[in-house]
């Protein structure tokens, strides 16, 4: 029995080690992608570079920040702006993505980051369409369900890097809010309540810039022109409520209190601001809730 346990155990490490194998890929030390960053990311031979665009996607996992962030993020957003990669190379890519999103997360890097770079893939989608309908919609509402479903609320740490994950889930929703390809008003519709569910968060003082990043795909959710001015209106008087307290009052009284008004009134002034300043003129339809909010709330 315990030489089975032990074969078992030795599989699973096994297994866990190949997949940190995966990253650096294979080929690639961590002297050359310092060298291939300081080169912009420029590979000249196509088929190296898809080659390597698709290792490095398990990089977003890594416990490395400099792997994370520093070069699978920047390598592949610089490819995915670039149009370097062909059209199937970034479907897998998207679809690999997806599915970090989706997978087991324990050290907390995989999903933010999967979102981060799928923000990216979304994003480039937008300017030249080449997802199908069916993975548009897939990503749309695995980032919805990701952001609703989160409570990571970690930012930045000296040692470990970025987690970020509202942030970077603000930056995919706001990529397809942006989208002209993503038409379903629905989708559009559950983008903006997913929003909502992380703007006041009672556990979590927001510190690393969260109000403004969920702000952005409220305001381009709102120059889309698919929710009215009724809509915008019960959706800013829901995410006012002070629940589970009595009154704004209470908020005072306790750290979760505090936490709560903190972070609404960040978003709020963030959304008032925008909308104020902006140039398209169906941003206005987001100033009367967040204006009545703001005199609401002490």
């Amino acid at each position: 029995m315990f030489r089975i346990l032990s074969l078992c155990l030795g599989a699973l490490l096994s297994i866990s080690a190949a997949i940190a194998d995966d990253c650096p890929p294979q080929g690639w030390t961590k002297e050359k992608l310092v060298a291939l960053r300081t080169a912009e990311f420029e590979i000249a031979n196509q088929s190296e570079r898809e080659t390597f665009a698709e290792a490095i996607v398990a990089c977003t996992a890594s416990p490395d920040p400099f792997l994370r962030d520093q070069i699978a993020y920047e390598a592949l957003a610089h490819m995915l702006r670039g149009g370097q990669l062909r059209t199937e190379v970034r479907v897998r890519i998207a679809r690999a993505l997806l599915a970090r999103l989706e997978g087991d997360d324990p050290q907390g890097f995989a999903g933010p980051f999967a979102a981060l770079v799928l923000s990216e893939s979304v994003r480039a989608d937008g300017i030249e369409p080449y997802l199908s309908d069916e993975l548009r919609n897939a990503i749309a509402e695995s980032a919805i369900a990701y952001l609703k479903a989160t409570t990571d609320y970690r930012g930045f740490d000296e040692h470990e890097g970025w987690r970020h994950t509202v942030a970077h889930t603000a930056d995919l929703l706001m990529q397809i809010a942006r989208n002209p390809n993503v038409k379903d008003r629905a989708v559009l519709a559950r983008l903006k309540d997913a929003v909502g569910a992380q703007i006041a968060p009672s556990a979590h003082f927001y510190i690393y810039g969260e109000p403004e990043r969920l702000m952005r795909p409220i305001i381009l959710l709102a120059q889309r022109g698919v929710i009215a001015q009724s809509e915008w209106d019960a959706w800013f008087e829901a995410i006012g409520r002070p629940a589970p307290l009595a009154s704004w009052d209470e908020a005072f009284a306790s750290q979760a209190g505090l936490a709560k008004r903190h972070n609404l009134r960040a978003f709020l002034y963030a959304v008032w601001t925008n909308a104020r300043l902006s140039e398209d003129k169906k941003d206005d339809l987001l100033l009367p809730g967040a204006e009545a909010l703001l005199r609401r709330i002490p």
